[in-house]
Formats: C-alpha cells, structure tokens, sequence
C-alpha cells in the first residue's frame, strides 16, 4: 500500500468507501460539534470535509505555498487535521506543543516566522506574557468564547471560504515541521519532506507484517501528544489501513480514558510510556479493557518492566506482543525490540528484570555503529559507544540551526546522542543519553531494577551529577518510601545517594512525558551540571 498524500488524505479514504469510525474523549477544539455527527464520532467523509473546510480558513487568513502554518493549543488529534489542511493549501505546518513554556514557545515561533499561528486563548496569553511579538503573523484563534486580541481572528469567522484544493509539492520541499522532545531545554525544530516523512518512514508501517499489522476487524486505540512528529506519520497511515474503530484520547484521566476504551476495545493500542503509566490501575480491573489487546506499542521513551508486564499480563489473548521503536524525530524508528510474558516475567529467585535491549536496527533500512565520544573511531563489540545511525529517513535538517545540525552529522552519519552497546549479531541495549551518561552507572539500568523490585514506585528517574553519587527520584502515589525496602532493592547496585520522593506532579516534563532531566537536575541541587558533555543534544 502506497501511503496518501496528508493533503488529500482523507478525501482519497471517502473515495475508496473506508468506512472506519473515529471515536474521541472530547471533541476537537477545531470543530465542537458538525452537522451529522456528534462532536465525539466521526466519519472519514466528516472528516475530509473538516480539512477542505479548514484549508479555506487557512487560505484566507494567509496560509499558501512555501508559508508556514504554526500549530499550538491543547493536545488532541486536530493537530494533524489543522496540519493536513495546511499542506493541502501548499503550506508548511509547524507542530508546537502547547505543552511548552512561553519563552520556549516564544523562540520557537521567532524561529519559525509562521504567516499563520492556530492557536487558542489560553497559548496565547503565556506568549503574549512571554513578550512574544508577531507583527507578519495572522493569528486564528480556536476558541469559541471570549475576547480576541487586536487583529487576532476566531476560526469560526473564517469558515466558509473556497477550498483551495491541493497543491502540489515537490518530494524533497519541506513538507511539516516538527520539534524534538526538549528534555535538555528549548526543542529544535526538525524539517522532514514527502520523501523522508511519507516515502520512508510512513510507507515502512503499511507493511503487511505477521502479528504486528492492523486487520480490517481492528479497533486501534492512541492516546498521544499530537503535536509531535510521530502522529503524523501515524495520521498518514493508520485510518489508510482501514480499521473498524480508532479511538484517540487527549488526555491522561484514567476515568476518562476508560470509559472510551470500554465502549470500544482495543485490539492495538498505542500510547505515550507517561500514558501507559497513567493508565496502569485500569490493567488491575477484573473487566480490564485490555483484554482484546493483542499488539502494544511505545515509542518517545523507556518503558520500564512492571508497566509491560501489567499490560501484557492483563490481555486475555494467548500471545499478545509489546512492540517498543527506539528512534528519534529528526529519524524515525532505529530499532524495534518485542517483548513477550515469557520475556519480562520475574526470574524465580527475584533478580529484576530489564527491558533495556532496542533489539536490532530496521532490516535493509537502518545501519548503526558505537564510536568512541572522543576519537569517532568504532569500539569492539558489547562495549559503550555514542551511536551513530545511517538512514534514507533522516531529515534535512532543523529550522533556524544549520550549525547545530552540522555538528551531529559525521560524513554520511548522524549522530543520535545515546550511549549504547552493539553486540556481535547487532542487538542494541541502551545506556543513557550521552549527556546523562555516568562511565559507573547506567541510570536507565538503574531505573528498571528500582521499579521492578519496588511495585509501590510509579517512577524512579536517576540523575548523574559530577564529583558525587548519582542522585534518585522516587514518585509514588502517596510519597512514602520505606527505607529498609530501599536499601534492599538498592543493595546490587553501586552507591546512590540517599532517595528523593516526589510526586507525579511534582516532576517537570514535557508534551510527551518525559522527564526533563535537566531542569529536575537543577530543580533539586540548584545546579544543572551533568556527567556528560552534553555536545550532541
């Protein structure tokens, strides 16, 4: 299957008759309710109809060929449509977290010199208060209630305008632009084109691949931040695989969530790993809704051993799967490893179990190799190396920042920024991000050896400070953690400073979930330091 142009997407899935029904938690902020429809179930017909009519919103408030089309509100599935109407008008969309801080969104957009911000009020407000000023910019605002700034626009009032149509783009033009996580500080803007986004990395998911491929019966459930770079590729692929069902939360309320997954089971989900911890007591139901899941998949970051379990374990299928892709936004998948029951089930005498292995790079499309940080020069096998990746699927380069991309590019190529080890037969086991890295300690290692013998711990994040004991931060739900069980779980590893425990809310993160490392570094020692060199985030 050939994946469609995002323009013409689902005007081309109405054509074909694909009659799968989209089921939300809430309804869009683009379209709060539409005529034959209910604001939380829609139809690909619905649904081609929202982007043509968005297009020409878009086009009248300045959105064509070669503009940019910034995207930042709260999270849910229309960023992907706001950004399909966007390329159909021949413009570039921008995807922003809403997530961000106001000074990081207020470089962001410096950076990115949108003729178009669709936004909402209350973005808005932390850009504005950030002093954000965008002059050339033309402001549509989603919300359907309160007060417009000066010269701002209210989607609404712009509907009704002719659907430009598609237009048409060259394959290596810039198509989207997407921003990295943003664990280190202000995310880069990644630009991928038709041919890295659609010809790669989009096409590789149409593959009819035993176990793990979406069936016409199918009922996908994704609960994302969509304002990253993998739900576009997602958008692009999955509805084209015509499923009976896709539901899609913007939210982490684990009450919410369940009640869209009990009124259609999935039999594939896809979730943020933050999500999937969210979510978590749902898998402890005696009518868990998981129970037709056969396929789980993660990407973005770690999943941790007794998250996997639970879930795997809660899937009444005799053989469910967990897929987790290790990649990056400026590249895409790397690498996929399975995990099984048999392969995360505790050993016998409780020696915890690690889920570290990437498994090996993308047949016929990846090819990867561990250098040393220092030299470049390729280290034996199954010793820590900086990883280095080769790939059709990478991306040109990041907006605004030439010289930060030259400088993660080695000849033909890129430099990922982990540590890890490559052994003999080409399977990967992660370390930690170069930046993170302690030569003494693994802190991912750590983390799965912590939450897999302590069940009380949501979350363990160990932070590497130069000149003393890596220092860890515990969540739980009711920030208690005893001390004897610590020490116990701790024993096998080297020196950790004594435990922070925290809250969930406690932990900065980003749009995705990720814990921003650095600034919980800085948040609770007052420095920002590192053990690593921090050159190639």
């Amino acid at each position: 299957m050939t994946p469609h142009d995002l323009g013409v997407l689902f005007d081309d899935l109405a054509a074909a008759g694909t009659a799968t029904r989209f089921h939300l938690d809430r309804p869009f902020d683009l379209a709060p309710a539409r005529p034959g429809t209910t604001a939380t179930e829609w139809s690909v017909p619905g649904l081609a109809l929202l982007v043509r009519e968005t297009a020409g919103a878009l086009a009248a408030a300045g959105a064509g060929p070669g503009e940019r089309v910034a995207i930042v509100k709260a999270n849910h599935w229309d960023y992907d449509l706001i950004a399909c109407a966007a390329v159909r008008t021949g413009a570039v969309p921008v995807k922003l977290s809403g997530h961000l801080s106001g000074e990081a969104l207020r470089t962001l957009l410096e950076r990115s010199a949108p003729r178009v911000l669709v936004t909402d009020l209350g973005v808005l407000a932390r850009t504005r208060a950030a002093g954000l000023t965008a002059a050339a910019t033309t402001t549509v605002v989603l919300d359907a209630e309160g007060e417009l700034p000066p010269g701002a626009l209210r989607m609404s009032d712009l509907r009704g305008h002719a659907d430009p149509g598609p237009r048409p783009r060259h394959d290596d033009d810039p198509l989207a632009v997407v921003h990295t996580s943003g664990t280190t500080g202000v995310p880069k803007l990644v630009i991928h084109t038709t041919r890295t986004l659609i010809h790669h990395l989009a096409r590789f998911e149409t593959l009819p691949l035993p176990r793990i491929g979406v069936r016409r019966g199918d009922s996908l459930f994704n609960s994302s931040a969509y304002a990253h770079g993998r739900t576009l590729c997602w958008t692009a692929v999955a509805p084209a695989l015509g499923p009976r069902h896709i539901s899609l939360a913007s939210g982490e309320c684990p009450g919410t969530t369940d009640l869209l997954l009990r009124a259609h089971p999935p039999t594939v989900v896809e979730a943020l790993p933050s999500r999937y911890v969210r979510l978590r007591p749902l898998t402890r139901r005696l009518d868990n809704p998981f129970r037709n899941v056969r396929t789980y998949i993660s990407t973005y970051d770690a999943v941790h051993p007794p998250v996997v379990r639970a879930y795997l374990q809660a899937s009444a299928e005799r053989r469910p799967l967990w897929m987790q892709g290790w990649g990056q936004s400026e590249t895409g998948p790397l690498t996929f490893a399975f995990h099984t029951r048999r392969s995360v089930a505790r050993a016998a005498d409780g020696t915890a179990t690690t889920v570290r292995g990437l498994g090996r790079p993308v047949p016929l499309k990846t090819r990867l190799k561990a250098v040393d940080p220092g030299t470049f020069r390729p280290v034996p096998p199954g010793t820590p190396g900086l990883v280095l990746c080769r790939t059709k699927a990478v991306a040109p380069g990041y907006l605004g920042e030439p010289e930060r991309w030259a400088a993660k590019r080695h000849g033909d190529w890129w430099n990922t920024g982990d540590i890890a080890t490559i052994a003999r037969d080409g399977s990967v086991r992660l370390l930690d991000r170069e930046v993170d890295h302690s030569p003494e300690l693994s802190c991912l290692h750590a983390e799965d050896v912590i939450e897999d013998l302590l069940p009380e711990v949501l979350e363990c994040v160990v932070l590497a400070r130069p000149g003393t004991e890596p220092l860890p931060v515990v969540v739980t739900e009711d920030g208690l953690l005893d001390p004897v069980r610590w020490k116990r779980a701790t024993g096998e590893l080297p020196a950790l400073a004594d435990p922070v425990v925290a809250g969930w809310d406690d932990i900065p993160r980003t749009g995705t979930g990720k814990v921003r490392r650095t600034a919980l570094l800085e948040q609770l020692t007052g420095s920002a330091r590192t053990r690593g060199t921090g050159r190639w985030t």
